[in-house]
Formats: C-alpha cells, sequence, structure tokens
C-alpha cells in the first residue's frame, strides 16, 4: 500500500476483493429502491447518494455476498474497504465497516492509515463512530503502541480524526486508559462543534457503566470546563 497524489490511498490487487466486489454490486444494484434512497440521503444530510436497501436486508445480502468466501488477511480487507469506499452509495461504505468490523483481528497496525483515509473521506458519523470503535480501537487494543497515534489525532484539525480519539476506546470499559480518556475531554471541552461535544459526553457516559464514580468525580472537578451538551450527555445515567 502506498500513498500517492493528495493523500489517496493505493488500493492492493487482492482476488478475494475482485470476488467480492462483483458479488457486492451485483446484488446490492438489484435490491436498490430510489423512492426509500432519497429518504436515506436526505436523513442523512446528503452526505452520499444511496441506494435505498434497509439495514436488515443489506445485511443479509452481504451474508449471501460473503458466502463461501475465505478469511481475508490485511491486504484484503485493505482493497474490500477502499474500493467500497470509492463506490459512490453509502450502503457499499456500509459494508466495508461492516466487513472490518468482523476482521479486524486480521489486520496489523499498519491498517491504521488506511482507518485514517476511511475516517476523512465521505465523513458522517455514520461510518466515522463504526470505524472509531470497533476498528480502530481495535488496532490500538492490539498494539499499545497505537496510542501515539490517538494522541496526534486528538489535536487534529479535523474534527472527525479528534472524534475518533475520542471514541476509539467506547468499547474497552475496565480496560480504559482513564488517565487518557479524561485528558482527551479535557483537550477538546471548548470545542465549538456539535459532533465533538457530544462525542466527549458519549465517551464519559460510556466509561460511567464501568466506573460512574470516577466520572462523576472527575466532572465535579472540570465542571467549568465543558459544554452544557457534554455535561448532559455524560450524566444521563448516573446523575449529577
Amino acid at each position: 500500500m502506498r500513498v500517492t497524489g493528495a493523500g489517496t490511498l493505493e488500493v492492493p490487487r487482492s482476488v478475494l476483493a475482485d470476488t467480492v466486489l462483483a458479488r457486492l454490486t451485483a446484488a446490492y444494484a438489484a435490491a436498490a429502491d430510489p423512492k426509500r434512497a432519497a429518504t436515506a440521503q436526505a436523513y442523512l444530510k446528503d452526505v452520499a447518494p444511496f441506494l435505498g436497501i434497509p439495514t436488515p436486508e443489506r445485511r443479509a445480502l452481504s451474508r449471501t455476498v460473503l458466502e463461501g468466501t475465505p478469511r481475508p488477511d490485511e491486504t484484503d480487507c485493505t482493497a474490500v474497504a477502499l474500493r467500497c469506499w470509492r463506490l459512490p452509495e453509502r450502503e457499499y461504505h456500509y459494508f466495508a465497516v461492516d466487513y472490518l468490523r468482523r476482521h479486524v483481528g486480521r489486520c496489523s497496525s499498519g491498517f491504521l492509515p488506511v482507518a485514517r483515509h476511511l475516517v476523512t473521506t465521505v465523513s458522517w458519523w455514520d461510518t466515522v463512530d463504526a470505524l472509531a470503535a470497533h476498528v480502530v480501537g481495535g488496532l490500538v487494543a492490539a498494539d499499545p503502541l497505537l496510542t501515539a497515534d490517538m494522541d496526534a489525532w486528538i489535536v487534529d484539525d479535523d474534527l472527525w480524526v479528534a472524534r475518533t480519539a475520542l471514541l476509539h476506546q467506547l468499547r474497552y470499559k475496565e480496560r480504559t486508559d482513564t488517565q487518557r480518556l479524561f485528558a482527551y475531554c479535557l483537550r477538546q471541552s471548548g470545542h465549538p462543534d456539535f459532533f465533538i461535544r457530544k462525542a466527549i459526553g458519549w465517551c464519559l457516559r460510556e466509561y460511567a457503566k464501568t466506573d460512574p464514580e470516577a466520572v462523576r468525580a472527575f466532572l465535579a472537578r472540570e465542571r467549568g470546563r465543558f459544554a452544557p451538551l457534554s455535561m448532559r450527555e455524560a450524566l444521563k445515567n448516573i446523575g449529577a
């Protein structure tokens, strides 16, 4: 894999990706529903066109597409994800996210640039959040050296990269690096964008399921640093 042009990733050769994409585009195109597509596109603020396939049907089609295919290696995962992301319709991006969630354990720390590319391309919460919690989070859990990358991501000018850093520990529970979680929240506490403020509240609320007293004490100590939205989300299940 090489970076080419303005941040574009070259798609590696993969026979498995050839098979999957051929099956996928045929199956999804046959199930397209223009009326549903227009509704979905409007709901997601026109971030991308849609085929109009409801999630349960889409996932059933995906299972059919993948039937009999072998487990991928990292090259296959890269090729499938990047080729799906080059297709305009959002359902192909969802397929790639689901595929990576299932096979992130097959990928090394070297996959992180691919994950970043997906986070920063056609960016919106519907793909970024799953990539953050299930793909980036999985990569960092497998290779703690990637925490240095998360330390860089949290101060990135791209709000979706910073949101990913905030959310990457979302599923860690007792394995959460609490000091880093709280530091990230403080680092972005003054951010003006809704999606960062919401992510701060969300990651704190999720960690509160594991250690409510730690979150409550942190917010009591730093209450004046956070927007009302962040506080409301963080305390939703544990109170003030």
